[in-house]
């Protein structure tokens, strides 16, 4: 009797095993959504739309973009971080929605850290100090002259509190002990329209969104934000070359699911994202919108982020910036 008790057990046990395996490979059974916190045309919508064309072909299901722009890609990652954590929402992270948000506003309703479980890096972005062709600065070191002469005389474009081009000119402000002036823009766009015709000095804009502006000599590249030289721009010095030591800032784009979302289902579309990323397709299209690949998963997707926190916040708090 005891030995049937053990095999009626021992099946109900396995059956239960099958199941709970079975539940892991059903997923996905139905499409899944991409968050993009920003409007068309921009980096992010870029890097959301080529990754969800490939994750619809490696998981069977469709990838349907939804972009939720507004107040620094607020609205968007508040809608992500209040969904179901069932593996059928995810995000298109950035270090504005994902770092320094909180630096700058008080009352969000998402925290970057304890809100999302990170699945994935996609890549990172690099800026490019730009100012007017017809323009009288030919070099960095003369920008950095004049802000020392006359500090507040000159003005930056950004694209507004937290954005990459912001990020840049503050830390730029910070290493050369110098200060301008912020002008925000509803998008990078704008910014380099009126640099171009004499209202801005200068945009340390995304180099993807500048190179039009550069190729065509409307725009002079002074130098690149990243620690090392952009391929796509093998001429421009870095910052760091060119005597601003240790000035290194990217803009990165990752994958987030909300907090709960099943271990399973992270590690699956995490291994997948890891697929996608070593196409070669895949890697020369995120290069022509200016991302250099780069697959950290998991742990160590977490300990960049939390790096990223910790060095903007001393940043931003070196320079006054206080959230509101």
């Amino acid at each position: 009797m005891k030995s049937f008790v053990r095999l009626v057990l021992a099946t109900l046990f396995g059956m239960m095993l099958l199941d709970a395996q079975a539940a892991q490979n059903d997923w996905p059974t139905k499409s899944l959504k991409y968050i993009v916190p920003f409007a068309p045309g921009g980096v992010s919508d870029g890097v959301g739309r080529l990754i969800a064309k490939h994750l619809s072909d490696k998981l069977g299901q469709p990838v349907i973009i939804e972009n939720r722009a507004g107040v620094s890609g607020i609205v968007g990652t508040v809608a992500a971080a209040q969904a179901a954590p069932d593996g059928y929402t995810m995000i298109g992270g950035t270090i504005t929605t994902h770092a320094v948000n909180p630096l700058f506003i008080k009352a969000l309703n998402y925290d970057p850290v304890k809100s999302f479980e990170p699945v994935a890096m996609i890549g990172m972005v690099s800026n490019v100090l730009v100012v007017s062709s017809e323009g009288r600065f030919k070099s960095v070191q003369q920008i950095i002259d004049e802000l020392k002469q006359e500090p507040d005389r000159l003005t930056y474009g950004s694209s507004g509190l937290g954005t990459s081009q912001h990020l840049s000119g503050e830390l730029f402000q910070s290493l050369t002990k110098t200060h301008m002036r912020q002008i925000a823009y509803k998008g990078g766009s704008q910014a380099m329209v009126d640099l171009i015709g004499g209202q801005v000095d200068m945009v340390f804009e995304t180099v993807a969104a500048a190179k039009p502006m550069i190729d065509n000599k409307r725009a002079t590249a002074l130098a690149v934000t990243s620690l090392n030289r952009v391929p796509s721009l093998p001429d421009v010095p870095t910052l760091s070359e060119l005597g601003v030591r240790n000035f290194e800032m990217q803009s990165w784009q990752g994958v987030f699911v909300p907090t709960g979302t099943p271990e399973h289902i992270v590690q699956k579309l995490g291994d997948t994202l890891s697929e996608i990323l070593k196409t070669p397709e895949v890697r020369e299209k995120l290069l022509l919108i200016g991302v250099e690949p780069s697959a950290i998963r998991g742990s160590a997707f977490r300990d960049f982020q939390a790096n990223e926190i910790a060095k903007w916040s001393k940043v931003l708090q070196d320079a006054g910036v206080k959230p509101e």
